[in-house]
């Protein structure tokens, strides 16, 4: 399991249609439709060796997202070709596409897809995200 803790902000919108973000910047514009945690505490840089090695194994992963008592839960997968050498940002996609942010590929929702309630809850200024990826 590897967990990532985050924060939210009142620009979060969580509209994107085919991925989400988690990014270590602390500021945000409403152009960043994608991002549902601010001032993360990981990117995927620095994703453990040992989980890395797991994804890069096209393992299913449930990503758990919680803030204020209010839970979603996405499905992702691993796959061979993972970089997972971004500074800044985690990327959970819809899609197949890979580059240096991907975490997850072909999850089975998006920002627009999350529970609004934890939409609500993450777009409270400071509020704490907590962001777990446990492998099935």
């Amino acid at each position: 399991m590897e967990e990532v803790i985050a924060y939210g902000h009142p620009n979060i919108r969580a509209t994107h249609r085919s991925t989400f973000e988690i990014t270590k910047e602390s500021m945000l514009t409403k152009k960043g439709d994608c991002i549902i945690g601010v001032r993360s505490n990981k990117a995927c840089k620095d994703i453990s060796e040992m989980f890395k090695k797991s994804l890069r194994n096209k393992v299913a992963v449930k990503v758990i997202i919680e803030c204020n008592c209010v839970k979603d839960e996405v499905i992702g997968y691993g796959d061979p070709n993972l970089i997972l050498s971004d500074p800044t940002s985690i990327v959970i996609r819809k899609s197949d596409h890979i580059c240096p942010r991907t975490l997850l590929i072909n999850a089975n929702k998006a920002a627009c897809d999350l529970d609004r309630r934890l939409v609500s809850s993450i777009k409270l200024l400071n509020s704490i995200i907590k962001i777990k990826f446990v492998i099935l």
